[in-house]
C-alpha cells in the first residue's frame, strides 16, 4: 500500500506538526518525537521558505532537507515541506513523502504542472486571496497532469480584519468536501496568526468536517526564525490534541 492508500483508507484524523523552518536538528528532532507521540501522522518543516522580504529567513534549504530525513528516519513519520520551483522540488523528492505548495504559489502553474507528473501527494493551499473557484483551479491543473492525490488546506483568507493575520473560512470546509473526492485540512496557525486562538479555530474546524490539522509547533516559539507567535510550544500542542479526541471521535475518525 503506498503513502496515498493508506492515508486515505487508515480512517485517521491527519495531524500534521512541526515548525515553520527547520533551523537545526536539535529544533527539528524534539518537534519530530512530541509530534509522534501525540499522535501526529506526518512532521511539517521548512527548508525553503518564500518570505515576503528578502531579508527575512529563507530555511536552511538542502541541510534543513537532510535534518528532516533524520527525523524521519528516527520517528517514522511522514515529511511535509514545501517546493518552490523544479530547483527545490528536485531537492526535496528523495525526503519528502508529500509535497505543499504554499498560499503564494497556489496559482503557480508551471509549479502545478511539474507536480501533476510527480507520484506523490500533494497538499494544496489556498490562496491568500483565492476564491474556491480559482482554488478549483489549481486542483485542476494537477488532475489534468495525472495527479490526484491532492490534500486541499484551507490556511485563511485576507479579509478587512487586522486583528488576526487572516480569516478562517470555515465555510469552504464542507463546500470543498462536496465538491472534490479529496481531503479537506485546515491550518488554524497561518489563520489567525495568535497561539491562543489556535484550539478554537482547530475545534472549529473538525466540526467543520475537516480531515485534519497542519499545526505549527515549536521547543521554543519566542526564539523561532519565523512564526513563532503563531506556534504552539509542546506543552500548548499536548493540550490541544487532548481537547481534540472528543470532537475528532464524534466524527467517527481516530486520532
Amino acid at each position: 500500500m503506498n503513502i496515498w492508500d493508506d492515508l486515505i483508507r487508515s480512517n485517521r484524523f491527519l495531524v500534521f506538526a512541526g515548525p515553520c523552518a527547520v533551523e537545526n536538528l536539535e529544533q527539528i528532532m524534539l518537534a519530530a518525537k512530541v509530534a509522534k507521540a501525540l499522535g501526529a501522522v506526518g512532521l511539517r518543516g521548512g527548508a525553503f521558505k518564500p518570505r515576503t522580504r528578502p531579508e527575512s529567513f529563507q530555511g536552511l534549504g538542502e541541510e534543513a532537507l537532510k535534518y528532516l530525513a533524520l527525523a524521519k528516519a528516527e520517528t517514522g513519520l511522514l515529511v511535509v515541506t514545501e517546493v518552490l520551483d523544479e530547483d527545490s522540488l528536485n531537492k526535496a523528492l528523495p525526503v519528502a513523502d508529500i509535497l505543499q505548495v504554499g498560499s503564494r504559489n497556489m496559482q503557480n502553474f508551471a509549479l502545478l504542472k511539474l507536480l501533476a507528473k510527480v507520484d506523490k501527494p500533494v497538499l494544496l493551499k489556498r490562496g491568500l486571496a483565492a476564491t474556491i473557484e480559482e482554488w478549483l483551479g489549481a486542483v485542476a491543473y494537477l488532475e489534468a497532469g495525472g495527479n490526484r492525490q491532492i490534500i486541499l488546506c484551507e490556511r485563511g483568507i485576507r479579509t478587512f480584519e487586522t486583528m488576526t493575520r487572516n480569516t478562517l473560512d470555515i465555510s469552504a470546509i464542507p463546500l470543498l468536501k462536496k465538491l472534490t473526492p479529496y481531503p479537506v485540512i485546515a491550518d488554524p496557525s497561518h489563520a489567525v496568526g495568535r497561539r491562543d486562538i489556535i484550539p478554537s479555530l482547530a475545534k472549529a474546524a473538525v466540526a467543520a468536517g475537516a480531515d485534519g490539522l497542519l499545526i505549527e509547533i515549536h521547543p521554543r516559539p519566542e526564539t523561532a526564525l519565523s512564526d513563532g507567535k503563531q506556534s504552539l510550544n509542546f506543552e500548548e500542542f499536548e493540550q490541544l490534541m487532548l481537547e481534540l479526541k472528543p470532537w475528532v471521535q464524534v466524527t467517527g475518525k481516530k486520532l
